[in-house]
């Protein structure tokens, strides 16, 4: 049967496949209100958007708005315009259409109550499709514009230009309409429905109809005509228009907004969204539900105002009811109306499936693919559907949306030319000859679309047909896998590989998928060769004119070998296989990584991991050669044979094309396809690891000379089981290490003797004696070493251990005293805290030496051992060689401080035999220098012996003693004969005292190169004694005699005053002064002090009786004038001043010896008395 003949209708009858909202011949709203189909979802809407609407007739609303949401081609226009046709209920040749839709529901009387219930009121629809009425300059007011637009133009105004409308409305309002009209015809000559459209251009004719009309003036009818703002209209002037308006109706009276395309000319432009919110939220709250805005988006209204909801919400308020169209409602809507079999056609098609069934099944099976796509489901699903697949319901839909937003004229596919029902009819019709056996393969869907592509993509495939046409190495197949490869360009549900491309292919149930795989793989190399299409992996791509030309360009990019090697191994050993040191047991080993003759990162020397690509020729690649190579110290890695280098190769060329051309100075067509060919690079990128990955898990393995056969397993663990064989035989003394260190305070433990062990159970016994060996041959060969060197011996081949074994293993030598470590050429002792630094710190191993010790000689031993015991007096000394030396480090340290410390003492003061300290300490610091070196240390101590004794038998006798016992004594002897110096004149007066003082002077006298008497230290105290007694005396006669003075001169004040209370002031100040001289005669201490003390207290005196005498003195009177007599003197009687002063305050004691002595002495009283003389007229000495 063919396959025209299977169909219900005719599949040839014209079909108006898509519905546009401003189509309103009765033919065509015939045809779509008959053939509308109500599918199952379809129904579910009509019941929810009639209840609502239904009810708002009872309960006026605010929430008066609809939104219908659907991808492009699912029907929602087509659910718009059946909605206004029945809110209308248009009549169309003599049937209204609720009596057309009352048989659509015959199966459900009670969705068709609610459709009748909503119709009894009158309604007007003002339909349109935004994108086309809407303005083409989208400001924040462009959606108040064409709704104030189709508003005026519904009620008969010019609402294209709002100013225009507005008149018109005005002119209405007064009832002048029809004179308006007359007078502006009478004028021009042409009706004012025709020249209204030029309404600037016709001044001259309307403002002459406005003054007769309106009775304006001529200035305010030019001012009206001439004012630019007159065209601007708010939101609450067109909402109170259109309130007035529905006013005028009757009670049960709506009108409906209906407006297709408005998600589209909103999109996600804020003022448009919120100048939509406004309109919608003002209509609402002014009319109660009169006036309806119903809507239709591809996207649900929720998505479009998801960026900002929070200033959307009330926009989410009104559109209460919303209505989302899916895919389900298209295919059944295709099926019926077009797919529809006759009874005899079905039941064919059954038999055809059942005799098929496997094949069908098997045929269509895509690889990689997203979505749930597949075959059919059993005979119904292909009785349904023959001769398309279900799949291609959904792919189909997908094409639709991505042509509408890559390579298309948008304008064409929004205008609506071509729709999923016009698509599925046309291709039905190009195998409409063929039998039950035939099927639709994708390519047919081209030419539904083709029409508004663009221009550079049509080109391409016209340019191909024409090739295959003049058979110029392309073939008709070609060309259709190339429409195909379009399609589904942007198509990320299916990758367009070879297997899917054979399924998409599929014309014929009975096709032989081998032979047709085949096929399709010479199409896709010759559109390769031509350049028409591109590679991604295992993918093909669709190229247009400028894509060609750019996949040219980069093609003959040129990409050196090394650069791809180099790469390889950044993804090798930077993604694919990142461990730096392989882990074996509780060790880690580093490895050199290599990827044919690349190294990465810095070369070791120990072990090496290679890698050889496809790049290494085959030559190099034998199994002889890859044997040999590897002995010793290494695994080689021969990739398997997968497209890893081609992948990398085409990504590395892209990205070198993309960086070499200015990118940002090309067309923004051309910036757009490199930059997907940089998405292409990325893809590649993937794919090359993926296969990178695959070729590394089917790869050979040589490791140390043998040709290795790997347990299954991803790449990563493949690397692992060669590195671990490697690991095994190279380090092949790894095992010497039976006990791992863990940190420092292991080394610490092993150290200080904490880990205990039976004899010849000690761990790392064998590592032990290894190690002794090697520094045993060191020092054979007169070598040194350093602890550098052995860490750097023991972590090589063929040993491989920790640096903290190592150091642990030195540790258990140290603590046998098998070996010496010196740090900067100090001998440390197994005690050091900086020790586990020294054995195992890069920073400090280089500084570290480690031989075999030198032991010292058994007498030797002995000898030190008896000298020391002697020399501190303590019976318990080391015998172990360290602990010996440590022994005599401390004790000789000590000694030395000690020494230091009396030494100290010695500053400030003069004490005797300070030599002797300081040659103590040199001694001390000559022993201890040589505790580099314990065997020079032993022997220095040795060869001093008798120095050593000879100076402590020196100092404990003298100078340690001194300080013990007599230094305290000596301090006051000192202190006290230098507090006597002032007064050493009158103590020589007696004899006895001064002798004591001159022999306190011997005794603490201290001269160099004089040896100093300890013993006469006793005597210091009794001469003390001695003096003392003697000053005291002297002391309390001087005392006396002060005191003495001290009351005659108060007594001369008091008797001046003669107890007049005139002079009691002075009286007071005399007494206080001379109160705190006795206080100070017995403080003071010093005979010379004391002496000096008379002058002041006389001179104090004498003061204070001239000052009472003078307040006492009464007032001289004034004596008379007398002349003078020519040759006589006036003569004028003075009264004389006597002074009195203790002959021992002019006449002081001293002691003189020779006759400069008295002449001084004389001198100085022969001065003192002038002085005394010049304050008064006599000097009376008592």
């Amino acid at each position: 049967m063919m396959i025209r003949d299977m169909f219900a209708d005719d599949i040839n009858r014209k079909i108006n496949g898509v519905i546009k909202v401003d189509q309103a011949a009765d033919d065509v709203i015939e045809q779509e209100l008959n053939e509308y189909v109500i599918t199952r979802e379809l129904k579910k809407h009509f019941i929810t958007f009639f209840n609502y609407y239904g009810d708002a007739f009872d309960q006026p609303t605010a929430d008066m708005g609809v939104w219908i949401s659907g991808f492009f081609g699912s029907g929602k226009s087509h659910f718009l315009k059946m909605l206004s046709y029945l809110l209308e209920n248009k009549e169309v040749k003599g049937i209204r259409s609720v009596e057309r839709f009352r048989k659509k529901f015959e199966d459900d009387p009670a969705t068709f109550m609610l459709i009748d219930r909503a119709i009894k009121g009158t309604t007007e629809t003002i339909l349109f499709n935004i994108d086309i009425e809407g303005f083409s300059n989208k400001d924040k007011t462009a959606v108040l514009r064409v709704f104030a637009k189709m508003f005026y133009n519904h009620l008969g105004f010019y609402g294209e230009n709002l100013k225009v409308a507005m008149m018109e409305r005005y002119i209405d309002q007064q009832g002048k309409t029809e004179e308006f009209r007359r007078v502006f015809e009478e004028k021009k000559g042409k009706s004012w429905m025709e020249m209204r459209r030029a309404f600037a251009f016709n001044g001259k004719f309307i403002i002459p109809t406005l003054m007769e009309v309106l009775d304006m003036s001529e200035d305010d009818a030019k001012a009206w005509f001439n004012d630019k703002t007159a065209t601007e209209i708010s939101i609450a002037q067109l909402v109170e228009d259109m309130k007035a308006y529905v006013d005028t109706k009757p009670a049960n009276f709506r009108l409906l907004f209906m407006i297709d395309e408005v998600g589209q000319y909103v999109g996600t432009d804020t003022d448009m969204l919120l100048n939509l919110q406004s309109l919608t939220e003002k209509i609402g709250s002014e009319c109660e539900g009169k006036i309806w805005v119903i809507c239709t988006g591809q996207e649900a209204i929720d998505e479009i105002i998801k960026v900002r909801a929070d200033e959307f919400s009330r926009i989410q308020a009104r559109f209460k009811t919303r209505l989302s169209l899916s895919s389900s409602s298209v295919d059944e809507v295709i099926q019926k109306r077009i797919l529809k079999k006759k009874p005899e056609a079905a039941k064919n098609l059954e038999d055809v499936y059942e005799q098929n069934d496997s094949v069908l099944r098997n045929l269509f099976s895509f690889s990689g693919s997203i979505l749930d796509i597949k075959g059919y489901s059993g005979p119904r699903e292909f009785t349904e559907n023959f001769p398309f697949v279900p799949y291609q319901f959904i792919i189909m839909q997908k094409v639709f949306a991505e042509i509408r937003k890559h390579g298309n004229s948008g304008k064409h596919l929004s205008g609506g030319e071509r729709s999923m029902l016009s698509g599925f009819q046309e291709a039905a019709q190009k195998i409409q000859e063929k039998d039950e056996y035939a099927l639709v393969p994708f390519f047919r869907f081209y030419d539904t679309v083709h029409t508004f592509l663009d221009g550079s993509i049509r080109r391409v495939i016209e340019r191909c047909q024409k090739a295959a046409d003049n058979g110029d190495g392309i073939e008709q197949q070609d060309v259709d896998v190339l429409k195909l490869l379009y399609l589904i360009r942007y198509i990320d549900d299916i990758p367009s590989n070879l297997d899917n491309i054979v399924i998409l292919m599929a014309d014929d149930i009975r096709v032989d998928k081998i032979i047709m795989r085949e096929a399709v793989r010479g199409c896709l190399d010759r559109l390769m060769s031509q350049n028409y299409i591109g590679r991604t992996g295992d993918t093909y791509n669709f190229l247009t004119d400028e894509e060609q030309d750019i996949q040219r360009e980069i093609r003959d990019t040129n990409v050196d070998t090394a650069s791809i090697v180099e790469r390889i191994a950044q993804m090798i050993y930077g993604d694919i296989f990142t461990t730096k040191k392989f882990r074996y047991g509780k060790y880690d080993f580093a490895f050199d990584q290599m990827v044919d003759g690349i190294t990465v990162g810095v070369a070791t020397g120990g072990m090496r991991l290679r890698f050889l690509t496809v790049a290494t020729d085959a030559i190099e690649k034998t199994d002889y050669r890859l044997m040999a190579e590897s002995k010793g110290n290494e695994a080689i890695v021969v990739l398997a044979d997968t497209p890893y280098y081609e992948s990398l190769e085409s990504a590395m060329k892209i990205r070198k094309y993309v960086k070499q051309r200015n990118v940002s100075q090309l067309p923004k067509t051309v910036q757009k396809i490199i930059s997907d060919q940089q998405d292409e690079a990325g893809k590649y990128e993937l794919s090359a690891m993926s296969e990178l990955q695959n070729a590394i898990e089917g790869a050979q393995f040589y490791v140390d000379g043998e040709h290795l056969e790997t347990k299954a397993g991803n790449a990563k663990s493949k690397i692992d089981q060669s590195l671990e064989y490697l690991v095994a035989h190279v380090y092949s003394k790894l095992d010497l290490i039976t006990d791992n260190a863990g940190s420092d305070a292991d080394i610490i433990a092993i150290l200080t003797g904490a880990v205990t062990a039976l004899p010849g159970m000690e761990p790392n016994r064998d590592a032990a004696s290894a190690m002794e060996e090697y520094l045993e041959m060191q020092d054979a060969k007169k070598l040194p070493t350093s602890m550098a060197d052995v860490q750097s011996k023991y972590s090589a081949i063929p040993y491989g251990w920790k640096e903290i074994d190592i150091a642990a293993v030195a540790a258990q030598l140290i603590y046998s005293q098998k070996v010496t470590i010196k740090y900067a050429g100090n001998t440390i002792q197994p005690d050091d805290p900086k020790l586990p630094d020294m054995l195992r710190k890069k920073s400090e191993i280089g500084k570290t030496s480690i031989s075999k010790r030198k032991t010292i000689s058994a007498t030797m031993m002995r000898d030190v051992k008896a000298m020391l015991r002697e020399y501190f007096d303590i019976m318990d000394v080391p015998d172990d060689e360290d602990g010996l030396i440590r022994f005599v480090t401390e004790k000789f340290s000590e000694q030395r401080d000690y020494y230091a410390s009396l030494d100290a003492r010695y500053d400030g003061h003069k004490y005797p035999d300070r030599a002797l300290v300081q040659e103590a300490i040199h001694l001390m610091d000559d022993v201890l220098s040589q505790k580099k070196d314990n065997i020079a240390l032993i022997e220095r101590v040795l060869k001093k012996e008798d120095a050593l004794f000879d100076n402590k038998e020196v100092m404990s006798n003298g100078i340690e003693n001194f300080f013990k016992t007599q230094v305290t004594v000596f301090d006051q002897a000192v202190q006290f004969e230098k507090s006597l110096h002032d007064d050493l004149e009158r103590i020589a007066e007696n004899e006895e005292a001064h002798k004591a003082l001159n022999t306190i002077r011997l005794i603490t006298m201290v001269q160099t190169g004089s040896k100093f008497n300890y013993t006469r230290i006793r005597e210091l105290n009794p001469l003390m004694d001695t003096v003392r007694t003697a000053h005291d005396k002297m002391l309390e006669e001087k005392r006396a005699e002060v005191l003495e003075t001290v009351r005659q001169c108060m007594e001369a004040t008091h008797t001046a005053a003669n107890g007049d209370s005139k002079a009691s002031h002075l009286i007071e100040k005399s007494d206080r002064y001379f109160s705190q001289c006795k206080e100070k005669i017995a403080e003071l201490k010093s005979l010379a002090l004391l002496d000096a003390m008379f002058l002041p207290m006389c001179q104090y005196k004498d003061d204070t009786v001239g000052n009472i005498e003078s307040v006492l003195a009464p007032p001289t009177p004034k004596p008379p004038v007398q002349p003078i007599q020519q040759g006589k003197e006036q003569t004028t009687a003075k009264k004389k001043v006597v002074r009195a002063y203790n002959r021992q305050v002019v006449f002081q004691a001293k002691t003189l010896q020779t006759d400069a002595d008295i002449d001084d002495y004389v001198e100085k009283i022969r001065s003192q008395l002038k002085q005394l003389l010049k304050n008064c007229d006599e000097i009376k000495l008592n």
